[in-house]
Order: structure tokens, then sequence, then C-alpha cells
């Protein structure tokens, strides 16, 4: 089987992008925690998606930093890189230097501020998708980027390029992901379709899903692990009581400005030594803050 006709499924963690306190990377500290991701049984990890502060670093730093990663990783786990920018140059570029780095697929977001009509986005991904050999996932995100990747959209660039496989779809209605893998699996059934949202695991696989790529996989893997196998072997009972615990997970998300220092505060409390700072523009997290964080996780 091709990379192009890969199907990806279950637990995908976007990481965080740990650095020091002046805002450079730490790798020292990032490899535990992608050892901590594979040990904990994670099945691919998304470097530069939105809680990876994409928007944040230059190009040439997280063109180090993916090849960091690919190494590390050492074909222990997949691992996608999220090449998103608002500059289509860019986004190629960066595709190009993913690849020679060897990652498994790409993750292209849609271009943000001007969030563009069907016919720019076909174009753009289109052009993405013709500059690589590799697979690519489509990010849909509508409250980042401004627009909506149609479930017709969808499928439309599904069936038009090869080598778009997937989708992380970030929409807080299972209905939009539903009606998603309902139009893409008319043309491509072996599209995956994931929710970006760590409850909706279950419904997501229930409506033909193929799982989730979401933030709080960083803080509990070992749950989402449990949970994905749990389902994967018909252990109901299991799978309900790890999604309970998902559930209460998710207050954390409401105790920072960011959920991004939230969940770089969950990973600290959880005990590994990080700095939670989140690089500017941002409000960082308070000590308050943090300790509330520490109660939700007891």
């Amino acid at each position: 089987m091709t990379k192009s006709a890969t199907v990806f499924s279950g637990v995908i963690c976007p990481s965080i992008t740990i650095t020091d306190d002046d805002g450079n990377i730490d790798y020292e500290l990032w490899g535990r925690h992608l050892d901590h991701l594979i040990e904990a049984g994670i099945d691919g990890v998304l470097v530069f998606g939105s809680i990876g502060e994409f928007y944040a670093f230059p190009l040439e730093t997280k063109k180090q930093a993916v090849d960091f990663v690919v190494k590390h990783v050492a074909g222990r786990i997949k691992v996608f890189a999220g090449v998103g920018d608002t500059n289509l140059a860019k986004v190629v570029d960066f595709a190009k230097s993913a690849e020679k780095s060897g990652v498994d697929a790409l993750v292209v977001v849609s271009p943000y501020y001007f969030g563009p009509t069907p016919g720019a986005a076909k174009a753009y991904f289109g052009a993405v998708a013709s500059a690589t050999d590799l697979p690519v996932i489509l990010y849909n995100f509508p409250p980042r980027t401004g627009s909506d990747l149609t479930p017709g959209l969808v499928a439309g660039l599904a069936a038009e390029y090869p080598t778009i496989v997937g989708i992380k779809d970030t929409v807080d209605t299972i209905s939009h992901t539903r009606k998603v893998v309902r139009a893409v699996h008319e043309v491509k059934p072996n599209f995956a379709v994931f929710s970006g949202f760590d409850e909706y695991y279950l419904v997501n696989r229930v409506s033909g899903g193929s799982g989730v790529i979401c933030g709080l996989t960083n803080v509990e893997p070992e749950t989402f692990a449990r949970l994905n196998k749990a389902y994967d072997d018909g252990d109901y009972a299991t799978a309900i009581a790890a999604a309970e615990r998902i559930s209460h997970l998710m207050a954390i998300y409401d105790q920072a400005d960011l959920f991004i220092s939230a969940i770089k505060g969950a990973v600290k409390a959880k005990g590994l030594p990080i700095s939670t700072l989140v690089r500017e523009p941002a409000v960082q997290l308070t000590d308050d803050q943090y300790g509330n964080i520490q109660a939700i996780l007891q």
C-alpha cells in the first residue's frame, strides 16, 4: 500500500511545542514528552497544529523542529506536520521540507484572515496536494479561519486529489462531522475523518469517523489510548469510563486566557517540568489558574 492510500485512524496528539521561559524550543523536554506519548499508546503526533503554536514560530525553526521530531520518534508512531500559513509559497516550502524530513502526512489548515471561498479553497488545497507526494489531511477550524470546509467541498477535494486522505474537523457539533463522513465516504470510503474535540471520540466513531486529533492527549494520553483500544475491542464499559474521565478533564480548557496555556499547565502538573510560556501575543498562565488545573486533575 502506498503512502497516498494510507488510512490513518485512532488517537493523534497535536503536541504542544515545549520551550524555555524565553520562547526557545526545549528539545530535551520535548523528547521526553514524545516518549511519554509513545509509551502511553498514542497512534501519532501532529507537530505545529494550533496547540503547537504554528502561527508563532519562524519557518526555519519549524523545519528544524519537524526534523527533530521525526528523528526522535524514529518510526514508533506516525508523525504529521502542520504546514498551515496564509502564504501558499510558505506552505509549499514547508511541505517539501517536511517530506524530506520523513513525515507520514501533512495537515493543512484553511488560509485564515480572508477565509477562502469554495473555489479558492479548492485551488489552495489542490496546489498543496500537487506539490508533494505525501498524504494530505485537511484541517477545518471555522472559528479561527473564518471559513468552513463543507461536506460537499471535502468530498470534491477527496475525489479530485488522490493524496487528500483525511480531515480534522474542529467544529463543535458532531452533525457537521457526520455529514462530512457521509459525503466523503461516497467518493473515497477509506477517507479518515477525525474530530478536533476531545469529547467527541465515541460519537465520531459511531458516525463512521476515524478518531480524534485533540489537545488533552498531551495531558492523559493513557486515557485516550485506553478509550481507543476498548472501543476497537468492543469493551464498552471501559470505553465509557475513559470517556467520562475525558469529559471531566474538558474543564481544563476553561482555566486560562488561551487553551494552549491550560494544556501546558496540565502537562506540567502531571510531572514534566516544562515552562508554561505561550509565545506572544498571549496572556500567560497565572498561579491561581495553575492551582485550578491541579485540582481538576486530582
